[in-house]
């Protein structure tokens, strides 16, 4: 079946990989849009993490690395970020053009803007003010391939154009699926990790972040069709994250270690390792 579907701003293209980007046939990074960094991501016991920023803005990059369209169903704490409903597979997502990418900057509220993303107390997150808190603190991009004509093979490809949006699918049979366009996005990372058998941080719930819903900015997006080529994703990609502190205390980020205050010194009676001097003058 066909649905229309919102593009969304213009196509960005990247021309090289991000080593901090996490996936296969897409990249997703983790960006921080108040410092403008891409978030470094550390892997531990099987799953990505990266460390947020508490009162940050941030957004969830997403770059198309095959040379057909690619639909990605996105979610934040367990819910979709274009329909507010509990993710599944079967929802709406952003479609991207074939080495397209783009930055999903918030939860969308029309087809012209979205409330940003923002690092906050799990408690004050979006998913825990509206009653589902059980799933924060992780992202989550589930891609699907296109199924295409076979008119298409024959027939220049079309030219690039901004991300589409996937609209809900009630019984989504292998092929079946409606999406609708929204903005295109920007390079990311990506790793194909099962959704099943999460385990949660052992940080208390109010110490640990989640993603609040934030000001609103535009962001406008149009609608197009897409038909997945299967009804299970290609791909799920997983990142998960807390803050910097609460990574350091679970163990997945070195504590580095501290320097010695200058002037003092531990060991004033033993000689320091001699080197080559400079030469007088």
């Amino acid at each position: 079946m066909k649905s229309l579907i919102c593009l969304i701003g213009a196509a960005v293209l990247a021309t090289s990989c991000d080593a901090r980007a996490v996936g296969g046939i897409a990249e997703v990074t983790v960006i921080d849009r108040d410092r403008g960094i891409v978030l470094t991501p550390y892997y531990h016991r099987g799953e990505w993490w990266v460390a947020g920023t508490p009162g940050a803005r941030y957004a969830v990059a997403i770059r198309n690395r095959t040379g057909g369209r690619l639909l990605a169903v996105t979610s934040i704490d367990g819910v979709n970020v274009v329909s507010g409903e509990s993710a599944a597979w079967n929802q709406r997502g952003y479609v991207f053009e074939a080495g397209q990418g783009y930055e999903i900057t918030g939860w969308r509220k029309s087809d012209a803007d979205v409330a940003d993303f923002t690092f906050t107390t799990a408690p004050n997150s979006y998913a825990a003010r509206t009653g589902r808190p059980e799933n924060v603190g992780v992202i989550g991009v589930a891609l699907f391939r296109e199924r295409t004509p076979i008119q298409a093979y024959v027939s220049p490809p079309p030219a690039v154009s901004p991300p589409i949006v996937m609209a809900p699918e009630a019984s989504a049979g292998p092929g079946a699926a409606r999406e609708q366009a929204v903005p295109p996005g920007a390079a990311p990372p990506a790793v194909r990790d099962s959704i099943s058998g999460a385990t949660a941080p052992s940080a208390p719930l109010a110490s640990r972040l989640g993603t609040g819903h934030g000001a609103r900015e535009y962001s406008y997006v149009l609608h197009t069709e897409f038909e997945r080529l299967q009804s299970e994703p290609n791909e799920v990609i997983r990142i998960r994250y807390d803050s910097y502190e609460n990574l350091v205390a679970m163990g997945i980020v070195r504590r580095p270690r501290p320097t010695p205050p200058g002037g003092v010194n531990p060991f004033p009676g033993s000689v320091a390792q001699q080197y080559v001097p400079d030469p007088p003058g």
